[in-house]
């Protein structure tokens, strides 16, 4: 009890703390804002805003809102600016203690700039910590080879440092060691438990749809939580204010329309009126009939056996001071067939709003979001044995931000409610099931300290995560920080306690992994009462069923020239306490004379993941050019013997290439070369009669007895290394003003590498990932 006084303790001075932080503002005053793009009335993203002949300012963060604080009274104009478009302008005169609110428009350059790229992660490289973090913009999406004609965020994902895929099918992403459970995935303040289609080259989300995600790979900081390794957030735009537009495409992987406009025009850019906008999309994927004729060479003919559908709408309501409110709302569904091995099928849908509250007479913002979604997935093997997993949950938040000039202040508070069931059949045909809830409440503190000469900045977070159904608090501190040793290289750190109460029911053995159930985490009846330490003799007593680990990131950046930037590295993971499926499992848990190890639904491990990352980035003109090297290792400890987990790779290399050229640069071409090293597999060390008893008086001299499998060490062999090379050209047709024609072609495993995808455990047949598939798809945007 002690502790979690002074956990409450610790929350309640950060805050006070921070209020008084808040009422020691000098009698300044604070100009603030939304920066928009004059075209469709879009928030503009990551804009310099600042006071002519100043050095003071600030960038816009998502919304596109800034805050310029601590500014002596007077007369000033005030400027935004952004690479490839014009600079705006306006004259202000501030008083004292004024708090003045203002909106911008900048319109695309007269002058075509669109030769440099626009890397977010760019301009706020000397302004921010930036550890183990990604920001990806719809341009940088571009710059992949895109398949069917539709740049999509898992294609771009699968190169960022610290990043393994699954390959081309399998549809799963590991961040630095850490699960696809354990990495939080966030659509617009709401939590999406499968991001990715069966088929590994897309995501859910529409590109065309996503305004920016940032990635944190690690060592987070504390306005996140719930997760052990990592965070994506995702950001969805606004739809066009200015005029219905939209967007239809077709190719040989499925179909994709897309409608968006306003509701209330604001034409003028009238700076007191409100506006309201809408944008609808839908994607269907009929890979699972075209492929049979048009690729009849996969699979002897019987084609690619994935289809899925998605659905997003969104509703944007925007006041005349920048106060606005988003309803959304999705629908998402895959559907995949390996004749005679397994079907696979889920659903996720959900509803949500989230809202931006601008005070008319503080410098500060509030951000909320309520939010329910529900996911489900089953799975009928060959062996008649079915799966089954379902998770809904609700979210209400609330996070506050004070803009002080060189220390901003940020808080928040979280409710969650969480259902889940499960039914799972083990190797050993013993059914594990349950229904569980989880019941959540935290709350955050941050600060973001930048000395007066720019140099240092340090972000000191505090998070304290209540799990009341299992009355267990969990106090979880942060760092961030990074110094500026000059303008061309900095050095940074970061770190942090993490826990989660969701754990996946996957069996790890299966030779084609695709059912990925979730499930709270399991009461202390559920697991062993003990487990012994890596390097300890002596068990220890198991009282919290929490997942629990540490973080520790450090690294440099290093910009030699202007169109180089080069960034290093390392982090290690601790996962000291994780739950997984008890495969297996022969007794029942009643029974008393049984060991945990075989009569547990499931088992306590431990694991830690190290590795170094190296990126190299040049962007100059038409052509970008983009490297990254991963080393990694992931280990796990059983409590009696080590192993690697199915994602441990040791080496992974992703090289990119993207250059735009033509009249009015309307060709672009994109590759993308990607190697890793073998995953680990648990191979087949014999077979065995397994004889079905169905009742005690069973004769097994003469009953039909099916083939076993005895399995060798878990994950004791490795698979061979997989390599692929995506290549993609795109050239645009400007057909009037507002209508253009884009022809895309592209081409998957333009090599045609024989990428293992698994071993049949009975015939021993080995099954590639996908051979060599061209493309051309046709878009129309008006």
């Amino acid at each position: 009890m002690k502790i979690h006084r002074l956990s409450f303790l610790s929350l309640v001075l950060a805050i006070c703390f921070a209020f008084t932080a808040i009422h020691s503002i000098a009698q300044t005053a604070t100009v603030r804002g939304f920066v928009y793009l004059k075209k469709t009335g879009e928030p503009a993203l990551f804009t310099n805003v600042y006071l002519q002949g100043t050095t003071i300012g600030a960038t816009t963060d998502d919304n596109g809102y800034f805050s310029i604080t601590h500014v002596a009274p007077g007369n000033y104009v005030l400027i935004a600016n952004s690479v490839g478009y014009d600079t705006a302008r306006e004259s202000i005169s501030l008083t004292k203690d004024q708090i003045l609110t203002k909106k911008l428009y900048i319109q695309e350059a007269s002058v075509n700039l669109n030769a440099v790229n626009i890397n977010a992660s760019q301009k706020a490289r000397q302004g921010d910590p930036g550890v183990s973090v990604t920001v990806i913009t719809p341009q940088m999406m571009k710059q992949i080879p895109s398949i069917g004609g539709q740049p999509d965020i898992a294609q771009y994902l699968q190169v960022l440092p610290g990043v393994v895929s699954t390959g081309d099918q399998g549809g799963q992403l590991y961040i630095e060691g850490g699960q696809p459970i354990q990495n939080k995935v966030i659509l617009d303040g709401m939590t999406i438990f499968n991001p990715f289609h069966s088929i590994g080259l897309f995501s859910v989300f529409d590109g065309d749809v996503i305004s920016d995600a940032t990635v944190y790979a690690g060592g987070f900081n504390a306005d996140y939580g719930d997760r052990l390794s990592s965070i994506m957030d995702i950001r969805t735009r606004d739809g066009n204010k200015k005029r219905v537009s939209g967007k239809i495409d077709v190719s040989p992987f499925g179909a994709h329309a897309l409608v968006e406009g306003p509701l209330v025009k604001n034409v003028n850019d009238d700076p007191d009126k409100a506006s309201s906008s809408f944008i609808l999309s839908v994607k269907n994927s009929y890979l699972g009939q075209t492929s049979k004729a048009l690729y009849p060479y996969v699979d002897s003919g019987r084609g690619i056996p994935f289809n899925f559908a998605d659905y997003y709408g969104k509703l944007s309501l925007n006041t005349a001071n920048g106060s606005k409110l988003n309803l959304f709302g999705f629908d998402y569904s895959d559907n995949v067939t390996y004749p005679g091995i397994d079907t696979v099928k889920w659903q996720e849908y959900g509803v949500g709003a989230n809202f931006i509250l601008v005070p008319g007479s503080s410098s500060s913002l509030l951000e909320g979001n309520i939010d329910f979604s529900n996911y489900t997935i089953s799975d009928a093997e060959k062996d008649g044995l079915p799966r089954q997993s379902s998770i809904n949950t609700f979210d209400l938040g609330l996070k506050f931000t004070y803009f002080l000039g060189n220390t901003n202040v940020y808080y928040g508070f979280d409710i969650s409610g969480t259902g889940t069931s499960y039914n799972f059949y083990n190797i050993a045909d013993r059914l594990i099931s349950d229904s569980l809830t989880s019941d959540e409440l935290n709350g955050y503190v941050k600060l973001k300290i930048t000395s007066k000469n720019k140099k240092l900045i340090v972000e000191p977070g505090f998070r304290l995560q209540y799990y009341a159904t299992y009355n267990e608090l969990s106090p979880e501190p942060r760092l961030d920080a990074k110094y500026n040793i000059n303008d061309k290289f900095r050095v940074k750190v970061a770190g942090g306690i993490y826990s989660q109460d969701l754990i996946s029911i996957v069996d790890e053995r299966d030779v084609v992994d695709l059912f990925y159930g979730i499930s709270t985490v399991p009461p202390t009846s559920n697991i062993p009462s003990q487990f012994t330490q890596q390097g300890s003799t002596t068990p220890q007593d198991v009282t919290n069923p929490l997942e629990t680990a540490y973080h520790l990131t450090a690294g440099f950046e290093y910009d030699p020239i202007n169109a180089i930037h080069i960034n290093i590295e390392g982090y290690y993971k601790n996962f000291e306490q994780t739950t997984t499926l008890n495969y297996n499992k022969i007794y029942d848990q009643s029974d008393q004379n049984a060991p945990d190890t075989l009569k547990k639904n499931f088992l306590v491990q431990s694991g830690k993941a190290y590795g170094a990352d190296i990126t190299i980035r040049y962007d100059y003109k038409e052509l970008s050019l983009y490297g990254v090297y991963s080393l990694g290792y992931v280990e796990y400890w059983s409590g009696t013997y080590q192993f690697p987990p199915p994602f441990d790779r040791r080496h992974n290399v992703n090289l990119v290439a993207s250059y735009t050229f033509g009249k009015d640069l309307s060709w672009m071409a994109n590759i993308r070369f990607n190697y890793g090293s073998g995953f680990p597999f648990t191979p087949t060390q014999g077979y065995y009669a397994n004889v079905p008893f169905a009742n005690i008086g069973t004769n097994y001299t003469n009953t039909n007895a099916n083939l076993g499998t005895l399995y060798g060490q878990f994950d004791g062999g490795r698979l061979p290394d997989y390599a692929r090379l995506d290549a993609s050209i795109d050239k645009s047709f400007q057909l009037s003003q507002e209508v253009g024609l884009h022809i895309n072609a592209s081409v998957i495993n333009l090599l045609d590498r024989q990428n293992i995808f698994y071993f049949d455990r009975i015939t021993g047949q080995r099954v590639n990932q996908l051979p060599i598939l061209p493309t051309i798809s046709v878009a129309m945007t008006f």
